[in-house]
């Protein structure tokens, strides 16, 4: 009896998570997942499952996210633009590409990067709202440039994920960390080989606690020591933050 040989695909997707709640698939709730996978159903005519590079919360956009599949339907021609045909509108397959068999999204990503964008300044900014945070308050750059510049490198970062988690593991290597600046945006980038849940989040928060004269530097480096989640900061609104890229050696 003939098998169908199994096609390996990998999808580039970017979405506003504004209406989403989180990317993976929930009973009776919207998701990026669901709604994917119900438009790939429509397309091969048959059930896929997707895994994720990084599963974002609720409310998290994504610019760069990447998802793989296995299917025995082979690779459809003009696959991301029949997709975008049947997605909703918050949510679009950049790219769709077949790829060796056994790629997996998530277990073969190298390391991840994430945006977070601030409006520091008095007035709010309508064209912002829901996607980056609004800071009506003291910003200081040189402080924000000495909290960036203490992320690279191997760190505990117990004070920055939620007290009650499934981490069995708190050290991360950041690749790389820094604040930009867009104006009137401010952007927090950060890379690393792998994130906590609420990571990037409850670091934004800190900062902008050390840059609003909250804390000192000194605490900051203390944190990256393994502090316990109530020393460090609040954690940031979701509608700041983007999955920028995914990275695969």
């Amino acid at each position: 009896m003939h098998t169908a040989a199994v096609t390996t695909v990998r999808l580039d997707i970017e979405y506003d998570g504004s209406e989403f709640s989180g990317w993976a698939r929930q009973p009776d709730l919207r998701t990026v997942q669901g709604e994917l996978e119900v438009a790939l159903a429509t397309v091969l005519r048959e059930p896929v499952e997707l895994v994720v590079a990084g599963r974002t919360d609720a409310g998290v956009h994504a610019c760069g996210q990447v998802a793989s599949f296995a299917t025995r339907t082979g690779m459809p021609d003009a696959l991301a633009q029949r997709l975008n045909g049947v997605a909703p509108e918050d949510v679009a397959v950049v790219a769709a590409e077949e790829v060796p068999a056994g790629f997996d999204a998530r277990r073969d990503a190298t390391s991840r990067s994430y945006l977070y964008r601030v409006l520091p300044r008095g007035a709010p900014g309508p064209f912002e709202r829901g996607r980056a945070l609004w800071w009506p308050h003291r910003l200081d750059r040189a402080a924000l440039a000495a909290c960036a510049a203490a992320l690279p490198g191997t760190h505990d970062f117990t004070a920055f994920t939620p007290t009650q988690t499934d981490h069995v593991r708190f050290e991360r290597q950041v690749l790389a960390a820094e604040w930009s600046w867009e104006e009137p945006i401010a952007c927090f980038r950060i890379s690393a080989d792998a994130f906590m849940h609420n990571m990037v989040r409850v670091l934004v928060g800190t900062m902008l606690e050390v840059a609003n004269d909250r804390r000192g530097i000194e605490d900051f480096h203390r944190l990256l020591a393994g502090a316990p989640r109530c020393q460090a900061g609040e954690t940031a609104p979701a509608h700041g933050l983007y999955l920028e890229s995914v990275g695969y050696d």
